[in-house]
């Protein structure tokens, strides 16, 4: 079953789809989320009230992926590089896990301020 959802930043408006984890699964059940957004390079990431263990963890991401990062107990969005990028490879601060991904063009989030507010809702 597709779950998908809308991703108000700022002014900025992406639409994406959450995959099946237990991660994706909790995300899907607090929704809608509203929070301040901050910025780490080409990703906006913020607290949500989910609290999960690491699933199938990954140290480098993809363009447009959503994941959940368990240390902070925070949604992230990456939409390019971050400080702890090498090369053209997207890295977040540690393991993550992937809940979903963007569809579409995320070139908008680039113009996200750091503080933006941010709503997750479903579709």
């Amino acid at each position: 079953m597709a779950r998908k959802i809308r991703i108000t930043a700022g002014s900025i408006v992406v639409d994406a789809e959450l995959n099946d984890t237990q991660t994706a699964n909790a995300t899907w059940e607090v929704l809608p989320i509203q929070a301040d957004g901050d910025t780490w390079g080409d990703e906006i990431y913020f607290r949500i009230p989910v609290d999960a263990d690491l699933e199938n963890g990954q140290e480098v991401v993809e363009l447009g992926d959503l994941r959940y990062w368990p240390p902070g107990q925070a949604f992230c969005l990456f939409f390019g590089l971050t400080p702890a990028s090498q090369g053209d490879e997207i890295r977040p601060a540690s393991a993550v896990t992937v809940i979903g991904k963007i569809s579409g063009d995320t070139e908008a989030l680039k113009r996200v301020p750091s503080g933006s507010p941010v709503t997750i809702e479903e579709v």
